[in-house]
């Protein structure tokens, strides 16, 4: 049976109820975020699966096709919609489990090279520094892809087992823009398959016509909103300009702002 659970994190204390109360609000409770504030949520009633045949009754059997659609070797058809895709999102999570995406974008061609039947490596480009994701595939190998090509509303998905290497005789093949990387991600490949197509057709992605960027903010206003950063706006907005999509495949260039 599906069980009714409610959010129960921290209980407000009595004089915060009063308060609510007094003030005609919802009774809430509070809870205590990843970065130690505490937030106000109201009371949530929901219910919850809690087990493997829950979720299969509400959900009931796999079609045949998608019951048999994993492979663990790749296919021509495989190499040619990774040649074919620009962009790739790579998950991983550390050893306790913590997540991270992160997306990997190249030309036509570059964005992934096949070593053999059973493994890929994506070059690392200069980025941020942070190197989150490699950092947990340090701490554990086991990695998701989903790759994209555009105007197509299938993805390919890769899961498998990465590793970082520095150099190897396929290096060269990774050059783009007369850039060689210092770094790429080897995974051997566990599990591959097409995953079918009707999240980007509900989300109408690659429609150019349903396009509206202009109304979100520019990034350089985001930043400034939401970091405490001594640059100006200003700053930001030349920084995040001409010049940035300019170098996006120079190494050497080091970040003149205390923001990427």
């Amino acid at each position: 049976m599906i069980a009714e659970n409610r959010v129960t994190k921290l209980m407000i204390d009595a004089g915060d109820r009063g308060a609510d109360r007094a003030c005609g609000g919802d009774l809430g409770w509070m809870r205590r975020t990843t970065s130690g504030k505490e937030q106000r949520v109201t009371d949530l009633r929901y219910q919850e699966i809690t087990s493997a045949d829950e979720l299969r009754e509400l959900y009931g059997g796999v079609g045949h096709r998608a019951a048999t659609k994993e492979r663990d070797t790749l296919h021509d058809v495989d190499r040619q919609w990774l040649n074919a895709s620009r962009l790739c999102v790579i998950a991983t999570a550390d050893r306790d489990g913590n997540c991270d995406t992160s997306p990997k974008g190249d030309p036509e061609g570059g964005l992934v090279h096949v070593i053999d039947d059973h493994t890929i490596a994506i070059p690392d480009r200069p980025g941020n520094r942070r190197v989150d994701g490699f950092h947990n595939i340090l701490e554990n190998p086991h990695v998701g892809l989903l790759f994209m090509v555009a105007g197509r509303p299938e993805t390919l998905r890769i899961n498998g087992r990465a590793r970082l290497v520095t150099d190897a005789p396929f290096f060269d093949a990774l050059t783009v823009r007369n850039h060689r990387p210092r770094l790429a991600v080897l995974v051997e490949i566990d599990t591959i398959y097409f995953h079918c197509g009707k999240a980007l057709l509900r989300s109408e992605l690659w429609k150019p016509e349903t396009w509206r960027p202009e109304d979100i903010e520019s990034h350089a206003r985001m930043v400034k909103r939401l970091q405490d950063i001594p640059e100006s706006l200003e700053e930001l907005e030349k920084y995040y300009g001409d010049s940035y999509r300019a170098n996006i495949y120079v190494e050497s260039q080091r970040i003149a702002l205390s923001t990427d």
